[in-house]
């Protein structure tokens, strides 16, 4: 039993670090001066546009949608909005209003109904697909308030008649709501600079983020269209279009804001269905890029980008597993040379710490140092405490248990001073989940006890940091299902 602990945990910690080694290369690429892309981009250039906006019940974020695609600075006659509106409550009706108006101003503005919610956004998206008039599509999710130049700042790049999509980078509109969302936009914020730049440098696959981002419409059906059958429908159509040879363009300077989820709740929901649609994604293309004719390099990117929501199920079982790993060692001193090894994997701590600051440079510029080593021991803890609905997330999608899309609730909050208990979407409930994630917060203070008990304290910063990551879990799940 003693070896099958060692040799599991030390397959999770050289398998996590490999993952770390991918992005300090994605780091190296991105920092590099000579690997900035000169992209063909044609100002002049004004095709017919349509923006989808797919929404299902968001009364409290519709209106500040519309009214913000409407300020799209592009040509009247050019430009068509499709409302996806898959609701079944007061939504249908405020948007109703919002149509009318605006149709009476002269916009070329629909609401797009369908009898039922087959393949939820990514039937939407495929309905109204079939007959928008735009030769590109920009879709936004019901969260977003798109910048007025956001069209002419993107549709350029398509005079190359290669690139099937453009994607820009997420800003944050309650960034500074709370602890909850500081953390959040941090780790967005090193995927939509480092991760995405590198990735869009070095030419390998990269993604469309499901929002803030417009496609050519003839690329999507090349590759198939939108399909429902992973929960993220923009992952899948990304690999099969580069699959096909459409190329991706990243633009790092257009900021589309965003609102952040600000409950535990809904950032669970959105986690679960990112890390879940990712290895359903993972297991439907992976095989695909193996065989296909990219380079080497290529393939070895693509494999740790779409199993990269694993490292969750890494983590957990390094986690559990490095409290015996303590007892071990301390009952068999003929293993010392084994722990001696895990030295070796501060390298890849150092690679996830100058990935993240690489990232957090780029958007803060001023006082970096002192903002990444407040913030970032705080969101690795935060992230090991998502590690275990993460992990079962990522399970159930390799695994084939379907689920369906669930949507993450919607706020309308920017401001510290504005609450969400009142918001008619939040129903949080006590899960078996959130009891094991506190039973696991313990376990890891027991971690604590035992460095002291055995005098050995290799693991015991590794294990302060979980039992505070799982805490700070726990304690906001806990939380937000009292003020529910």
């Amino acid at each position: 039993m003693e070896w099958i602990i060692v040799v599991v945990y030390c397959t999770a910690l050289l398998a996590i670090f490999l993952f770390s080694l991918g992005q300090l290369h994605l780091t190296w690429v991105y920092t590099r001066p000579s690997s900035k892309i000169t992209a063909s981009f044609d100002k002049t250039y004004e095709p017919v546009v349509t923006v989808q906006l797919p929404i299902f019940n968001e009364k409290y974020v519709a209106e500040r949608l519309i009214d913000c695609v409407v300020q799209l600075d592009y040509p009247k006659d050019k430009l068509e909005i499709q409302i996806l509106d898959d609701s079944t409550d007061e939504t249908i009706s405020i948007i109703e209003e919002k149509v009318k108006r605006y149709q009476n101003l002269g916009f070329d503005i629909q609401q797009v109904r369908r009898d039922d919610r087959k393949g939820f956004k990514a039937g939407a998206l495929a309905y109204g697909t079939a007959f928008c008039k735009g030769e590109f599509t920009a879709i936004f999710d019901s969260d977003f308030l798109p910048n007025p130049d956001f069209i002419k700042r993107t549709v350029g790049y398509f005079v190359n008649d290669k690139v099937g999509m453009v994607q820009t980078r997420w800003g944050h509109v309650n960034k500074n709501y709370s602890m909850l969302t500081e953390m959040q936009a941090f780790g967005l914020d090193a995927h939509f600079t480092v991760e995405q730049g590198g990735r869009n440098r070095s030419g390998s696959f990269m993604n469309f983020n499901g929002t803030a981002g417009i496609w050519r419409k003839s690329c999507v059906l090349d590759a198939g269209g939108w399909s429902a059958d992973t929960l993220t429908e923009d992952l899948d159509l990304s690999y099969r279009a580069q699959l096909k040879g459409w190329q991706f363009q990243f633009d790092e300077s257009i900021e589309s804001p965003a609102e952040l989820p600000v409950i535990m709740s809904a950032i669970k929901s959105q986690q679960y269905r990112w890390n879940k649609g990712a290895a359903e994604t993972a297991k439907k293309n992976l095989f695909n890029v193996f065989r296909s004719d990219q380079t080497f390099k290529t393939k070895a990117h693509a494999a740790m980008h779409l199993l990269n929501s694993s490292v969750f199920v890494l983590l957990l079982t390094a986690s559990i597993l490095s409290i015996p790993m303590l007892y071990i060692k301390s009952s068999n001193p003929n293993l010392e040379w084994l722990f001696n090894l895990g030295s070796l994997f501060l390298i890849g701590f150092f690679s996830i710490a100058a990935f993240y600051y690489v990232g957090l440079k780029q958007i803060v510029k001023v006082k970096t140092k002192s903002t990444f080593l407040k913030k970032f021991p705080l969101f690795l803890s935060f992230s090991m405490g998502l590690a275990l609905h993460n992990a079962v997330a990522v399970m159930e999608g390799f695994l084939g248990f379907k689920t369906p899309f669930i949507r993450t609730p919607k706020f309308n909050i920017t401001k510290r001073s504005e609450s969400w208990s009142n918001n008619q979407y939040i129903k949080p409930k006590l899960t078996w989940g959130t009891l094991v994630e506190g039973m696991l917060c313990v376990y890891f203070i027991c971690g604590i006890a035992s460095a002291w008990m055995l005098h050995d304290f290799g693991l015991i910063i590794f294990h302060i940091m979980l039992a505070i990551g799982f805490g700070i879990v726990f304690f906001h799940s806990l939380k937000h299902i009292k003020h529910a």
